[in-house]
C-alpha cells in the first residue's frame, strides 16, 4: 500500500534520488543535500506551527510504499507565494496599438516581468517514479494535497496557483529560454533553472528585462513555447485542470510553461470532498475507489481505497487501511471518488 505523509529528516536519501530523477525545471527539489534537507526541516517547523493566518510555511509530503518503505514521490505545498522571497512570473497581455490617421487599431501581445501572483497559495515539487505515472497513485500524490487544505483552510489562501513545466528538448534546451534569458545570462537553461532551485529565482529575475517584449519579435519557436507543457508534465496538468484549475495570463519566467488558478472555493477535491466516522472492520463489500485521509497535521496521512460509502453512515475500514491512515473507531475521515 502506498502512503502520503509529511517528509520526515530521514527521508533525506530518497529525496535526494527523486531530485536527481526530477523533470528539468522543477526548481523547487534541487539535487543538493543540503537545500533538501533545509527543505526537510523548514517543512518539519511548519506542521509543528499554530497557524491562523496562511504565511511563510511549506508542506512537503512523500509517497511511501508500505512494504519497502522506500519513498516513491513528493509534492508540496507553499502557503504564501512571494514571502520568503520574490515570486516572479511573466504577465502575457496585449498592448492597443491606434492610429486615428490611418484608421487601423490592432493588438500587440507582450511579456512583462511581475509579481501579480505573490499571496496566493502555491503547489509545487510534484515527482513521481516513472513505473507509476499514469495511475491512482499520482492521483493520490496531487490530490491528497489538496485534501490537507480542505482539512486545514486557515493555513492557506483564497486562491491556489501552480507552475507547469514547459517545453524543452531531450537535451535540456529551451526555445523560450534561448530567445528571451539566454540573452542576459549566458548560461544553458538547464544550468539557469539549477542555480533556481540551488539559491532564489530573485536574483535571476532581477536581471531579466524590466519592459515589454513583445511577442511578435521573439523567433517563432520562442512564441510555440508560450504555454506549452513538457510531456512529462502533462499528467500533473491533467490531473489539476480536472480538478477546476485553469490556465491564465500568466506565464513561467524561463520556460514559458503555463501557470494553472484556482479559487479555494472551486477546488473539486476541497468543495466535493465528505467527512464520515471511521469503523474498523474485516470484510469490505467496496463499490467504489476513493482518495481517504485523515483531517489531522503533523499525524496527516491519505491513501487510496476500494471502499463503500453511502452518506451520512460510518465507512468500513479493514486493518491496514486503519493502520495506514492512523485512525480507530469513531475517527474523522475525508474521502472523496477517484
Amino acid at each position: 500500500m502506498l502512503v502520503l505523509r509529511p517528509v520526515q529528516l530521514s527521508d533525506l536519501p530518497h529525496l535526494q534520488r527523486l531530485a536527481r530523477e526530477s523533470l528539468v525545471g522543477v526548481t523547487s527539489l534541487p539535487d543538493d543535500g543540503e537545500r533538501l534537507r533545509d527543505k526537510i526541516l523548514d517543512s518539519c517547523t511548519s506542521f509543528e506551527h499554530q497557524v491562523q493566518n496562511p504565511g511563510p510555511e511549506s508542506y512537503c509530503f512523500v509517497l511511501e510504499d508500505q512494504a519497502t518503505r522506500n519513498v516513491v514521490g513528493c509534492s508540496e505545498i507553499l502557503a504564501t507565494a512571494g514571502l520568503g522571497e520574490p515570486f516572479y512570473s511573466l504577465r502575457n497581455r496585449h498592448f492597443n496599438s491606434t492610429s486615428r490617421e490611418l484608421n487601423i487599431e490592432h493588438e500587440v501581445p507582450a511579456l512583462s516581468v511581475c509579481q501579480d501572483l505573490s499571496s496566493h497559495t502555491l503547489l509545487r515539487g510534484f515527482h513521481i517514479d516513472t513505473a507509476l505515472q499514469r495511475k491512482a497513485c499520482a492521483e493520490l500524490l496531487s490530490r491528497a494535497r489538496l485534501l490537507f487544505i480542505a482539512a486545514h483552510p486557515r493555513r492557506f489562501a483564497e486562491a491556489v496557483i501552480t507552475e507547469i513545466v514547459g517545453y524543452s528538448t531531450e537535451n535540456g534546451d529551451s526555445p523560450f529560454w534561448d530567445a528571451v534569458g539566454k540573452h542576459f545570462f549566458d548560461l544553458p537553461y538547464a544550468e539557469a533553472e539549477r542555480l533556481c532551485g540551488l539559491e532564489s529565482r530573485g536574483f535571476l529575475a532581477e536581471l531579466m528585462p524590466q519592459y515589454p517584449i513583445y511577442v511578435p519579435m521573439l523567433p517563432q519557436a520562442a512564441q510555440d513555447c508560450i504555454g506549452r507543457i513538457h510531456p512529462e508534465g502533462q499528467e500533473a496538468f491533467d490531473i489539476l485542470t480536472r480538478e477546476g484549475f485553469e490556465t491564465n495570463n500568466y506565464i513561467d519566467l524561463f520556460d514559458g510553461g503555463p501557470t494553472l488558478f484556482a479559487r479555494t472555493a472551486g477546488i473539486r477535491s476541497i468543495v466535493h470532498s465528505h467527512i464520515a466516522v471511521a469503523r474498523p472492520g474485516s470484510a469490505i463489500d467496496a463499490r467504489g475507489r476513493y482518495l481517504v485521509s485523515n483531517d489531522s497535521l503533523e499525524n496527516y496521512r491519505a491513501i487510496v481505497a476500494e471502499l463503500d460509502y453511502i452518506p451520512g453512515q460510518p465507512v468500513s475500514l479493514d486493518e491496514r487501511m486503519c493502520a495506514a491512515l492512523k485512525v480507530r473507531e469513531g475517527s474523522l475521515i475525508r474521502l472523496i471518488a477517484l
